[in-house]
């Protein structure tokens, strides 16, 4: 494996067994080389992590359906309600078993 500078990166050659041929009608008799051009990975670490991020970006921005301020005022208060229900619904059955135990515990 080779390596040379070119510009402000730096590139590495590794050697394949097979050279593929191009299939666009326009270049059909030309060859890729059988040397492909590799960047080193550092770059790729960084130029992937901007890739994931510029992609989460613009899924947040053009992709997601935000809520309306009612549907999530309705949605809060749903989870609201639910929460204050299942609090109770605990507190009713740690109040039994606390009666139940007391019971036992005095015999």
């Amino acid at each position: 494996m080779t390596t040379k500078p070119v510009g402000n990166s730096r590139l590495t050659y590794g050697i394949s067994s097979v050279g593929r041929a191009l299939v666009s009608k326009t270049r059909c008799r030309e060859f890729e080389p059988l040397i492909p051009c590799k960047e080193e990975k550092e770059m790729k670490v960084f130029k992937k992590l901007f890739a994931d991020m510029q992609e989460s970006y613009d899924e947040l921005v053009y992709k997601v359906s935000w809520p309306t301020r009612v549907q999530l005022v309705n949605s809060a208060m749903i989870v609201l309600v639910a929460s204050i229900i299942l609090s109770l619904v605990i507190w009713g059955v740690d109040q039994v078993i606390n009666f139940i135990m007391e019971h036992i515990y005095a015999l």
